[in-house]
C-alpha cells in the first residue's frame, strides 16, 4: 500500500526520528513503514492522521484532498 507518510514528514521538515518519537517507536521501524517494508498499524497511522490534521484516505492515497471532511 503506497503511504504518503514520507511526503508529508519531508514537507514539514521534519526527520523520521522525530515522527517516530510522536509514534513511540524506533526510527529504524518508522524507517520500514516509509519504505513500505512493514505494514503500518492502524492505530500508528490515525496517530498520523491527527498530527498532520489531515484524514486517513489522504495517508493511504484514497483521496488527493488532505482536508478533513
Amino acid at each position: 500500500m503506497k503511504l504518503r507518510i514520507k511526503d508529508l514528514r519531508e514537507d514539514n521538515d521534519l526527520t523520521q526520528k522525530e515522527i517516530a518519537k510522536v509514534l513511540m517507536c524506533d526510527q529504524s521501524l518508522y524507517s520500514k513503514y516509509e519504505r513500505g517494508e512493514r505494514e503500518i498499524p492502524l492505530s500508528l497511522l490515525i496517530k498520523l492522521a491527527d498530527y498532520y490534521g489531515t484524514s486517513l484516505d489522504y495517508l493511504t492515497c484514497r483521496t488527493d484532498n488532505p482536508n478533513i471532511k
